[in-house]
């Protein structure tokens, strides 16, 4: 049973104030939303330069390559997700809170997501549009975008947890969480291939949002368990 009180607010409570506050210092520094999503976009762009006009090699090659640069960019962000954190001293906060760790975890996860998964969900129908790809496709692209995005931030917040502290951890984080991510990658640029090709693709959508519940049930757990970890 949950009790209410100053002394115990809600885990609701404490998700939502940790989300907010992340959100907040995200608006002060805006180059940490910008930078993924300009990276984002200029990798979405400079490959249909280098691989030529050709409509059917964009139509065929545009899934793949927005995935990939979604992943990337993603990356790109995932080790800050804690590292101010640690840095000012607030970790310990966190760890000693009242709050069970997992809800906040899943809080800063959330924030995470917020600034840079779904920015890259609502530009990738303008990017979808150098490929020469349907704008029947764009629903589904940005569908597919929006679960694995979701489950990008979630594995990706075990990664930042396990390497918090570390000397040039981006390095480290990339081959912890690439392992992970490679499925969501093949579903979600296969899915969408398969949705341009007139092709059954329900399948994949289902297996995105399964793998989007499953990694919402267990990685917040996995994350707190591994800042507990990194601190000692």
């Amino acid at each position: 049973m949950i009790v209410y009180s100053p002394e115990r607010p809600g885990i609701i409570i404490g998700l939502v104030a940790i989300a907010r506050r992340d959100l907040l210092l995200a608006w002060k520094r805006p180059g940490d939303i910008l930078n993924p999503l300009f990276f984002f976009a200029m990798v979405c762009t400079l490959f249909p330069l280098a691989a030529g006009p050709s409509s059917e090699q964009l139509v065929a090659s545009g899934p793949g390559v927005l995935w990939v640069a979604a992943l990337l960019s993603t990356l790109l962000s995932l080790n800050s997700m804690f590292m101010s954190d640690y840095e000012d001293g607030s970790l310990d906060q966190l760890l000693v809170s009242l709050q069970p760790l997992p809800a906040l975890v899943l809080g800063k996860t959330v924030a995470h997501w917020l600034t840079s998964g779904l920015p890259l969900v609502l530009i990738s129908p303008l990017l979808a549009m150098t490929y020469k790809m349907s704008t029947d496709i764009f629903g589904i692209l940005m569908l597919t975008l929006l679960l694995g995005s979701i489950c990008l931030s979630l594995l990706g917040s075990i990664g930042a947890a396990l390497t918090v502290g570390l000397h040039r951890g981006t390095a480290l984080l990339s081959l912890l969480i690439l392992p992970l991510a490679m499925p969501v990658l093949l579903l979600g640029a296969n899915t969408v291939s398969l949705a341009a090709g007139g092709e059954p693709y329900v399948t994949g959508i289902w297996a995105l949002a399964g793998y989007a519940v499953a990694a919402l049930s267990l990685a917040p757990y996995a994350a707190a368990a591994a800042l507990r970890i990194s601190n000692e």
